[in-house]
């Protein structure tokens, strides 16, 4: 959330301010997360930007779902209700908004008394996705255009067997240069800015960062980004144009002013906000937020088992090496599947991207395991070859570390990742050398078995087998069922080298 003072000076020498404020990646986090963050904090801080400036400006560049547990049981509906109670100006949609399918993005587009406004998704009738391919605010003075642009990344990365498919995606630059020409001729905005979930951090060579977009396409201002979770210390300017972005999960605040003489932009000073207790929750979304609170610590806060020591996430380290949470989860599962499900499975593997938080030392609750495992991903049985196992491996050294594609195995994998390579080597499963001759059984998610993060391998496995089990119902049963607290380790299934 950005609160950037904008100063526009027309011909006739009288200036005009705009605040804007914007935040991104909230990431269904209702309620604050170590003292930062949350929704009724954050409506304090915006009502007192509205109470010192009469012309306010609030935007969010996507992904507001997917995160806490307390907000995907309720499909964001509070988060929803609170933004509009905040009154957003706009919200551009992020790739977890096409997660859970088309029925609830829907629902939550209808519950939005804010526009979803997206320049670069189209319906099968043509139509932009979310009914606004931009918008304009008119401060009578002045005007501003907003349009949105969603990451084609979201194609590979929020579920190839989700209603995406039925969705048109137009480049991220080719839709942006249409927007920009409507919103500069037709409409004749002063400024106009880019609502944009494509990060700054490329992800794999076809990925069309925010820095890329600004130097593609003229006539933007400002571009307000998310999806990278990344934090600023000064705005990123490319050409004439400024990106800001403000973190994750509403913890920041961008704050910044923009002077513009003569209907062009001058100069930019811009800075983090923390949102924390010196926000006094606003009444009316603490009021919103309370009733959808009680009944979910009433299922949420059941107490399922115990962790001797924190299960250490970091800055999303199971995208980049093994970590004792990938493993409990990857060997949890393949327990489960061989001790109640009575299968015999070779292996286990999924994607570092579904892992999402810690889990900490002491007692833990099925929100913490939920919070962990945000997404509603279903245990998958299927075969490969050796043959096409060692395919699956060479796809897997090709993934740049920090992608969501990055992998976590069970114990019966071992391998060296070369990461500069790209190469893998020593691999083993079951302590064997692969067999191209054999055929291995293995379990992993719905998202890659769809071909999610680009596994594509995957859709021609064999003898394909729904569980219909849960992701974190078996983690959550693996705990329950465990004699004792649960032990974060690495054992060194995976060594990475040269990174």
């Amino acid at each position: 959330m950005a609160g950037i003072l904008v100063i526009l000076s027309g011909c006739s020498g009288k200036t005009y301010e705009l605040v804007l404020i914007h935040t991104n990646d909230h990431h269904g986090s209702i309620l604050p997360h170590d003292g930062r963050g949350g929704l009724a904090e954050r409506a304090t801080f915006i009502n007192q930007v509205r109470a010192e400036n009469p012309h306010v400006l609030v935007l969010d560049a996507g992904d507001l779902n997917t995160g806490t547990a307390f907000s995907n049981m309720f499909a964001a509906e509070p988060d929803i209700l609170a933004y509009n109670l905040m009154a957003y100006d706009a919200v551009t949609f992020g790739n977890h908004e096409f997660n859970a399918g088309q029925e609830k993005l829907e629902h939550q587009i209808a519950l939005a008394e804010f526009p979803f406004v997206s320049s670069n998704i189209t319906l099968p009738d043509g139509t932009f996705f979310g009914g606004h391919q931009y918008v304009v605010r008119d401060f009578n003075s002045f005007k501003v255009g907003i349009f949105g642009i969603t990451t084609l990344r979201t194609l590979t990365i929020s579920g190839p067997e989700s209603f995406v498919t039925t969705l048109t995606f137009i480049p991220e630059i080719e839709a942006a240069r249409v927007a920009v020409d409507l919103l500069r001729g037709r409409e004749r905005v002063d400024i106009v800015i880019a609502l944009t979930h494509i990060g700054d951090v490329q992800e794999n060579p076809d990925h069309i960062t925010s820095p890329m977009l600004a130097a593609a396409v003229p006539g933007i201002d400002i571009i307000v980004d998310g999806h990278s979770h990344s934090i600023f210390d000064a705005p990123v300017r490319e050409g004439n144009t400024w990106i800001v972005t403000a973190g994750e999960w509403g913890k920041y605040a961008g704050m910044g002013r923009l002077s513009i003489t003569r209907r062009k932009p001058d100069t930019f000073d811009w800075e983090l906000v923390d949102i924390n207790e010196r926000f006094t929750p606003d009444a009316a979304v603490t009021a919103l937020i309370t009733p959808y609170k009680e009944l979910a610590d009433a299922s949420l806060s059941e107490v399922i088992g115990e962790a001797a020591d924190t299960f250490i996430f970091g800055n999303r380290l199971p995208r980049y090496t093994e970590t004792a949470i990938g493993n409990m989860i990857c060997d949890a599962n393949r327990w489960y599947l061989h001790n109640v499900f009575n299968q015999n499975i070779d292996f286990v593997f999924h994607n570092g991207g579904n892992i999402r938080a810690q889990l900490p030392q002491g007692e833990l609750t099925r929100e913490q395991i939920l919070t962990v495992l945000p997404f509603e991903n279903y245990v998958h049985i299927a075969s490969l070859s050796g043959e096409e196992l060692i395919e699956l491996f060479t796809f897997i050294a090709s993934i740049p570390q920090g992608n969501g594609g990055f992998p976590q195995f069970s114990r019966e994998v071992r391998y060296t990742l070369d990461v500069s390579a790209r190469s893998i080597y020593n691999l083993t499963i079951g302590g064997e050398p692969v067999d191209p001759g054999r055929i291995y059984r293995f379990a992993t998610n719905d998202f890659l078995m769809g071909g999610g993060d680009g596994y594509t391998i995957l859709t021609r496995a064999r003898d394909p087998y729904n569980t219909s089990l849960l992701l974190s119902y078996v983690v959550m049963e693996y705990i329950r069922l465990h004699d004792g607290a649960i032990s974060p380790a690495t054992d060194g299934r995976m060594v990475v080298v040269n990174f």
